[in-house]
Parts: structure tokens; sequence; C-alpha cells
């Protein structure tokens, strides 16, 4: 699925006429406004779902999908993911990443030595904490700011970092 990336999660419904309340794992739940469609994984497929109404409730999105009209149609999918062509992504900044290209990344020391794999991605308030584990099994969490997160080579699958006093 390296050519998808997951925009949010059927978290449950929302009434009886076939509306979902989706988490969005994008950064912000307005990022469905500009989307005309998603993929639902259904576990067996991936289904596509026009997006007919997009409306908002704290930090969930409300969408409602084409040609689903009760809540019967769209219960079953609760907790599934929804995704997007890769194309359909909105265009990054510099020194900005899709998590799902930094996920299993290999870490290495400002001097070139391995030091692990990057497993997960916190989001925080401040800035994003990256979770490696170490090459002795152990998880380090690393800040993902300038002082520590040396460079990111997404083609090569390299982060380089330089590990401040205090981490491990």
């Amino acid at each position: 699925m390296e050519d998808l990336l997951k925009v949010g999660v059927i978290t449950t419904t929302h009434g009886v006429r076939g509306e979902v309340k989706v988490f969005p794992t994008t950064d912000s739940a307005e990022r469905f406004l500009d989307l005309e469609y998603v993929l639902l994984d259904t576990g067996k497929e991936l289904r596509k779902l026009e997006i007919q109404n997009v409306k908002f409730f704290k930090n969930l999105a409300i969408l409602k999908f084409q040609d689903i009209d009760n809540i019967n149609d769209i219960e079953m999918y609760k907790g599934r993911d929804l995704w997007i062509p890769r194309e359909e992504a909105q265009e990054l900044a510099e020194d900005e990443y899709y998590v799902a290209d930094l996920l299993g990344m290999e870490v290495v020391l400002e001097d070139g030595s391995p030091f692990g794999t990057l497993k997960d991605v916190m989001e925080t308030g401040a800035n994003d904490v990256y979770v490696v584990t170490a090459k002795d099994g152990k998880e380090v969490l690393l800040p993902a700011i300038k002082e520590c997160i040396l460079k990111v080579d997404v083609e090569k699958n390299t982060m380089t970092v330089h590990l401040m006093k205090g981490l491990i």
C-alpha cells in the first residue's frame, strides 16, 4: 500500500442516514473538504466512496458518502481505515514528510554508524517525536527538531541523527 496514504479511521456512525465520524490521520480534519473520494479498506478490498458532504465535530470529520443513505450500509466499517492515492496528497513543504515514508526507516548516527529503526511517530503539541528501536532492542524517543534530526533521505530510506545529551 505504499502508493496509498491513510487519511482517517471511521470511529462510529453519526445518525441513521449513513454518515460516519472519522478521526483524521492527517494534519487537519479540513483536509476532507479538498477530497472528492476516499478508499475504504473493507478488510477484503479497497472500496471507492465518493464524498457527498463534510461537516466537523470537535477534532473529527463527519462524512456523508454518495449512495450510502442508511446506517446499516456503513455500520460494519467502524474501525476501518480510509486511504487516498499518493497522487491525491497535498504537496509538502521543505522538511515535511509523510509518516508512511518514515516508518521502517534506518536510523544512523552522524558518524554513519547504525543506530536503529524508526518504528512510530508520536504527534505532540510542540513537535513530533520519533520512536526508534535501537540496535540493542531498547526504545529511544527522538524529538523531531533540527538539532536532533540532521538529515532525512526518503529515497535511501535513512535518517541521520545527532543524539543530544540526555536522550539515552
